[in-house]
């Protein structure tokens, strides 16, 4: 005897939760893809253009789904940008403080390029960075970050569309563009906003350095 006989019957599939073309389904999950692994997705760069125009065209799409996965979703058309802002704290990025000193140094030189000096983009050196972390944030620190783990912090950077990397073979002519990106991800509104964090940062750093100098005298 059938199921269907004993008054059985089989569960109907659930409708789909999205009800969209298989293209669209597949710009849907590209662009899901991009916020998730890189925070943004830059229509200026040639690669993404039409993804961002397919983002700018179904907005709503994308902001409904990028909630499901704890995110909202911002639409920057003056800077063809989608930002992605997490929702849950699971999601937000917690960097070391040396990593923190680097990219408080990179806003402050893309502040000063576009804000001050009135310029579009803003380049720099992997020399001159060095010089304004010294200067700006830690004059009084003992020694610079490695260039390798300063390596390593910039192309996390890069990685999530902060900047732009190009090694050179001397790494401290190595070039960076800072780019819009980090105004969103580092979200100081004046110069002051950042002069106080600087601040933040400088007495952690000497009270880490007066700790580990009491714990050698212990000793």
């Amino acid at each position: 005897m059938s199921d269907t006989e004993n008054g059985l019957h089989e569960p109907s599939a659930p409708d789909p939760l999205l009800r969209l073309q298989e293209q669209d389904r597949n710009r849907l999950a590209e662009a899901l893809q991009e916020l998730l692994a890189h925070g943004s997705l830059l229509g200026l760069e040639s690669g993404q253009s039409g993804l961002y125009n397919w983002c700018r065209q179904n907005f709503d799409w994308l902001r409904e789904t990028a909630a499901l996965a704890g995110l909202d979703v911002a639409l920057l058309h003056e800077e063809r940008m989608v930002q992605a802002i997490p929702r849950v704290s699971s999601m937000v990025l917690h960097l070391k403080q040396d990593a923190t000193l680097v990219w408080l140094a990179l806003w402050y030189a893309g502040d000063v390029r576009w804000r001050d000096e009135g310029e579009t983009q803003a380049f720099l050196t992997v020399a001159e960075l060095n010089a304004l972390m010294k200067d700006q944030l830690l004059p009084d620190a003992v020694g610079q970050i490695s260039r390798n783990r300063l390596r390593e912090i910039l192309r996390q950077a890069a990685r999530f569309n902060l900047i732009k990397f190009q090694s050179a073979e001397s790494f401290e002519d190595s070039g960076i563009e800072v780019l819009p990106a980090i105004r969103r991800v580092v979200p100081f509104r004046e110069l002051a906003e950042w002069t106080e964090s600087a601040h933040a940062l400088k007495r952690g750093e000497a009270q880490a350095v007066n700790s580990s100098t009491e714990e050698e005298v212990e000793a």
